[in-house]
């Protein structure tokens, strides 16, 4: 369970917008940062298939399309929803805290597909 103290500060929330996807250094790994459908989803930015980056990408309700090769992935779970994607990426819960977007980077929502 993740507590106040193991947060993360990924980014400001005034840095990411429906036309402009973040992608940030947190530890060891490199998120991407969404806004769509009036939320915030924080995935691993480099796709499970191959050398794309999903912050390049495009995003279309709830799914993310690689910019590499157009496989999707659920922004909510990290599922892909397209092929050639077969292998979900990592998606963790944001946290909004006084105008910011932090994660618990040792927390990934979905750490059962890990």
């Amino acid at each position: 369970m993740s507590d106040l103290a193991t947060f993360v500060l990924v980014c400001r929330l005034d840095e990411v917008s429906e036309d402009e996807p973040l992608s940030a250094k947190v530890g060891r790994e490199t998120v991407a940062v969404f806004f769509a459908m009036d939320q915030y989803f924080v995935t691993s930015d480099l796709c499970s298939h191959g050398p794309g980056y999903l912050s390049e990408g495009n995003v279309e309700g709830f799914e993310i399309e690689c910019p590499f090769h157009q496989g999707r992935f659920d922004l909510r779970t990290g599922v892909p929803t397209l092929p050639p994607c077969t292998l979900p990426v990592k998606t963790w819960k944001p946290h909004i805290i006084d105008g910011g977007l932090y994660i618990d980077p040792d927390a990934p929502s979905n750490c059962e597909v890990l």
